[in-house]
């Protein structure tokens, strides 16, 4: 079965060079937008996209996570290098194998490359 998953995107983020203002043209914010679009184009009903001011992962822009009500959260970085939306595309295909797990954990041959090489921590579900 398919659950709901929440991908939040690290809107401040940005790739290395990248100018401080304005907050719309950087990195993050630009995944943010592409990842918006591209679920609505695909209709992608399992996943909420988050903006998140800041997730405090700066030496591995562009950030985001995938969470879900007791499943392992993950935090995934490093999607700057790519155009947006082709780093959209490939989050919402993590975000769909996230959600039909029954507990977040990805088989790692099942996971798309940029999230075997771009994660960044996994935390254990809250006990609720």
């Amino acid at each position: 079965m398919t659950e709901a998953v929440t991908i939040h995107v690290c809107t401040s983020c940005r790739a290395e060079g990248e100018a401080l203002e304005p907050r719309e043209a950087r990195a993050g914010a630009r995944l943010h937008a592409a990842l918006l679009e591209a679920a609505t184009a695909d209709g992608a009903p399992h996943v909420t996209i988050v903006p998140v001011d800041c997730m405090s992962v700066c030496k591995r822009p562009v950030t985001i996570g995938f969470s879900a009500p007791g499943k392992w959260t993950y935090v995934y970085g490093d999607f700057a290098q790519e155009a947006p939306e082709v780093s959209a595309a490939v989050i919402l295909d993590g975000a769909a194998r996230f959600a039909a797990t029954s507990d977040g954990l990805i088989p790692w041959k099942e996971r798309p490359q940029a999230l075997k090489k771009g994660v960044i921590a996994r935390l254990p579900p809250s006990a609720a």
